[in-house]
């Protein structure tokens, strides 16, 4: 059949009457009429599987994107322990250079042997009362002393050397004033210097409240 032919025929077709189109017609629909249902059936049958796999894939990206990230936070966690572990072992460390309460009266004495082998004159040797403060008490003293700068120098450099923590602070040196000052390369220093010591459990939870109120005065 002509090309012609069945544009003629297709054109002349009844269609409220398909008994009486020509059989290549009929089994046209028929084919049609499959495929259209074969081709819906599919579409509203995947459709709603393929929104679930895309829903899962989505999860799936939110779940590894969760993943990475919590790992980093563990790989994190771990350098962080690291890191308190060290200072933790660093805090002990200085707190054993902290005397205790018996202690400190030795600590004292090595601060003005210290003096003496720097060749240094004592005017005043003062301890000062205690500050308290979170796990520790500073002890400062109050010190003038008489020497060249060679002297003082030495004295500094070996009350650092202590194997117990001692600071030199608010420190002031001005000419002796003795006699023959003009001349004199003698020099007076005022300074404090300052130790500290550490507070026992006892000290601690008796000091606990009075730093609290401290604490909530600032506010």
């Amino acid at each position: 059949m002509k090309p012609q032919e069945i544009l003629q025929q297709l054109q002349s077709l009844d269609m409220q009457n398909p008994g009486a189109w020509p059989g290549w017609a009929r089994w046209a629909l028929v084919v049609l009429t499959t495929i259209l249902l074969i081709a819906a059936g599919l579409w509203f049958g995947i459709k709603p599987i393929y929104e679930e796999v895309k829903k899962a894939r989505a999860q799936e990206a939110t779940l590894r994107t969760e993943l990475e990230a919590k790992q980093r936070k563990v790989a994190g966690l771990d350098a962080y322990r690291e890191q308190l572990a060290e200072m933790e072992r660093s805090f002990g460390a200085m707190l054993k250079q902290l005397p205790s309460r018996a202690e400190v009266a030795n600590l004292l004495i090595d601060i003005s042997q210290a003096r003496v082998a720097a060749g240094l004159e004592e005017e005043l040797f003062q301890p000062q009362g205690e500050v308290p403060k979170e796990f520790y008490a500073a002890i400062p003293n109050r010190i003038v002393v008489i020497g060249d700068y060679h002297e003082m120098g030495t004295f500094v450099s070996a009350v650092a050397a202590l194997p117990r923590i001692v600071t030199i602070e608010n420190v002031e040196i001005r000419p002796s004033g003795g006699k023959n000052a003009a001349n004199s390369t003698r020099l007076r220093m005022t300074a404090t210097a300052q130790t500290y010591r550490y507070l026992d459990d006892d000290e601690i939870a008796a000091a606990a409240p009075k730093n609290n109120k401290k604490k909530g005065g600032k506010k």
